[in-house]
């Protein structure tokens, strides 16, 4: 005959049956793979990560204290001070202070602090002096404040700069309302929470070390 020719259409091949269990095994040897790399790369890093946060912690103890010629750090324990670290103690576990010299003349502590601030906590460092009673000097050391707003309490040298020489306990008050106590220091506009974390912050750390810090207005002993 003169009919077109019809071509069957081609019979679909079936897909290979996977087995539960095998599919199981596969995303758990997937998953743990995954797991290994990553405690393979934090272990790796940690060691850097950690040598990293040493160092500026090490640079911002020397700013906060005026660039001593050298500190030393004490061990907060039971309400005193311990130079040494105590047998089965881990120093990260310890608060710590540090005692920084001139010579042989007892410049101040240096104490890191923190507390919740708009976004997040706000790490920082402070120094004092516990003979005059004064902040002299303060460093964040790790703040997720707003852009713009709120890091301006590390970014902005005039807020910052008041630290230097300021009395203890310290009292916020808006620009141009202050009195001229020695104990103010005047909030950043746009930025009061951030602020004012600040300041409780370093408040709040001088009231709990208080009786350690009372002890100590001379020389710790080398």
């Amino acid at each position: 005959g003169t009919g077109a020719h019809m071509t069957a259409p081609p019979t679909p091949q079936a897909r290979p049956e996977v087995r539960p269990g095998r599919l199981l095994a596969t995303l758990a040897i997937a998953g743990a793979l995954a797991g290994l790399l990553i405690v393979f790369v934090f272990q790796w890093t940690q060691p850097t990560i950690q040598a990293y946060k040493a160092e500026q912690l090490r640079l911002a103890i020397f700013e906060v204290l005026g660039e001593p010629d050298r500190f030393d750090t004490l061990y907060v324990i039971d309400g005193t001070v311990e130079r040494a670290l105590p047998a089965g103690a881990r120093a990260e576990e310890l608060e710590r202070i540090y005692a920084g010299y001139r010579g042989d003349e007892f410049l101040g502590y240096a104490i890191a602090a923190g507390q919740p601030g708009f976004q997040d906590i706000v790490r920082l460092i402070f120094g004092y002096d516990p003979a005059g009673g004064t902040v002299i000097g303060m460093k964040v050391l790790e703040s997720k404040e707003t852009p713009g707003l709120g890091d301006k309490i590390e970014k902005d040298t005039s807020f910052v700069g008041q630290f230097s020489d300021v009395s203890a306990p310290l009292v916020g008050v808006k620009p141009r309302d202050g009195t001229g106590d020695p104990h103010e220091v005047d909030m950043i506009t746009g930025a009061t929470i951030s602020s004012k974390t600040v300041i409780n912050t370093i408040n709040e750390a001088l009231q709990r070390l208080e009786p350690v810090l009372a002890v100590r207005t001379v020389e710790v002993p080398r």
